[in-house]
């Protein structure tokens, strides 16, 4: 296991990968992207963006696929307010407990930008029958949901005949994984490694049938090739930071009164609901990185934090699986908190962690090698 001597990213994480002298692909990507002539890139996307404006006259041009959450705001700026586009914002809901943050960034959006929004609220029954499969058999629980968020939007373009569908960022690019290319189409997004490679004969059983998955699939390849979606991250420099900063100045809301989550130090981030943070955390036995982590690495790359400051933070908060969002999930799926546990125990990557008084830790060299990577 390495550790990037920029930030804080180990080499466990999917698909990043590390240079000769120790430094991620992430730290790399960020560091190019200050080369990028952004002005060149605008003028493309002013270009992309006449193409399909005012293509049913009064109607919808675009669709956007938002969450609700700070980079969603920016997006919708950028395309109505900058770019004059007319769009259909779409999401999708994960069921679960929502923050009043949540409840209002998704009301917010709305009508601060004065969109229309479509969401779908997925098959409450399947979604608990899959979170519990997925969950013992990846520590995927939210696989389901996640899936829904990259294809719903496909089929919502195809049905309203949009073909510039705008996505944020490029987080292969951006990160390291699957199709890690510096390009605007987001044609490839649906099969990342975030959620595919299930066979959706693993999923069917006696209550989950091949009908209550037709969304799962990306639609047929020739609807596919009507489409033209793309990263809104190519266009514009893309800071995780900044577009929080430009979304509370829109009425944004954070967890700040809120929500004190044990499991990261910024409280921005995924606001939406409660139980989805226990997904982003189960990365940690498996790859001894979770949310803290992904966060400090990216604050140090902005230039906010020291890397000292983030191993601090990392140290802090990374190993905490937020007990609110464990309650909560539990409450959803049915679990009780030994059958959670025991579902996780098989998880633990033995080469990280080992046991001491029955609870899993990160083995002290690695723990010095964080602190002080080779």
């Amino acid at each position: 296991m390495k550790y990037c001597k920029r930030c804080v990213m180990p080499d466990t994480r999917p698909g990043i990968i590390f240079n000769s002298t120790g430094v991620c692909s992430a730290c790399i990507s960020y560091e190019r992207s200050k080369t990028i002539d952004w002005d060149k890139r605008f003028k493309e996307f002013e270009a992309l963006c006449a193409k399909y404006r005012g293509m049913h006259g009064n109607s919808y041009d675009c669709i956007i696929a938002v969450s609700g959450g700070k980079d969603s705001h920016f997006q919708v700026h950028m395309l109505k307010e900058k770019l004059g586009m007319n769009p259909l914002l779409v999401t999708v809901e994960d069921n679960f407990t929502m923050t009043e943050a949540g409840k209002h960034n998704l009301r917010n959006i709305s009508e601060e930008f004065g969109c229309d929004l479509i969401s779908l609220k997925p098959n409450i029954r399947i979604q608990k029958r899959l979170m519990r499969k997925m969950l013992e058999r990846d520590l995927k629980p939210n696989w389901y949901i996640d899936r829904l968020i990259y294809s719903y939007p496909l089929f919502m373009a195809i049905k309203y005949d949009l073909p510039l569908l705008a996505y944020g960022e490029n987080v292969n690019y951006t990160y390291g994984g699957h199709s890690a290319d510096d390009t605007y189409s987001a044609k490839e997004q649906i099969n990342n490694g975030v959620a595919s490679g299930i066979q959706r004969s693993e999923l069917i059983d006696e209550v989950v049938s091949a009908n209550d998955l037709s969304l799962l699939d990306a639609p047929a390849e020739n609807d596919l090739k009507r489409l033209d979606p793309i990263y809104l991250s190519y266009f514009v420099p893309w800071n995780s930071y900044h577009n929080y900063l430009f979304a509370i100045s829109r009425g944004f809301w954070d967890l700040t009164h809120e929500w004190r989550r044990e499991s990261t130090f910024e409280d921005f981030d995924q606001v939406d609901s409660i139980a989805y943070l226990v997904h982003p955390w189960l990365k940690y036995p498996k790859f001894g990185h979770a949310m803290a982590t992904d966060y400090a690495a990216r604050f140090v790359r902005y230039g906010i934090l020291t890397r000292r400051e983030a191993v601090e933070l990392v140290k802090k908060h990374d190993h905490r699986l937020d007990s609110l969002a464990l309650r909560d999930f539990l409450d959803f799926t049915g679990y009780t908190a030994k059958q959670f546990w025991a579902a996780v125990e098989k998880f633990w990557n033995k080469e990280i962690f080992e046991k001491k008084d029955g609870q899993w830790v990160m083995k002290p060299e690695l723990q010095a090698l964080r602190e002080n990577p080779q």
